[in-house]
């Protein structure tokens, strides 16, 4: 079991920056898929990005270039800076971890997350 908690969301204007945290109650950083997801009202919920256990990222085309994923494993930690934010990025941001696997998992597109976070609202005004 793994618990998830979220920090960091809030309203900012377009352009601005907010940086989120997820802080896990255990170790996720052997073969742990960790990701951020978002959900907008009215809309299904979408992986904005991704890590490994190697430390492979990827993100969103709707993101690339703005958001950035990364962990800090001494701190059972996951973070999603988000640069030049657009008010298109308003919902509810989750963090979700899956694992651990006896391997190190792909973490692709469309991975079954377990453990998820209670969400954090991120709010971008025009």
């Amino acid at each position: 079991q793994v618990q998830l908690v979220e920090s960091g969301g809030g309203s900012v204007q377009a352009g601005g920056s907010l940086r989120l945290s997820c802080a896990a109650s255990r170790s996720t950083a052997s073969n742990y898929c960790m990701a951020w997801f978002r959900q907008a009202p009215g809309k299904e919920r979408e992986e904005v990005a991704a890590i490994d256990s190697a430390d492979n990222t990827r993100s969103s085309d709707s993101v690339k270039g703005r958001f950035t994923i990364s962990k800090d494993n001494a701190k059972n930690t996951l973070y999603l800076q988000m640069n030049s934010l657009k008010p298109e990025d308003t919902a509810t941001y989750y963090c979700a971890a899956a694992g651990p696997y006896p391997w190190a998992p792909a973490c692709h597109p469309g991975w079954e997350y377990s453990y998820w976070g209670q969400g954090t609202q991120v709010t971008v005004s025009s």
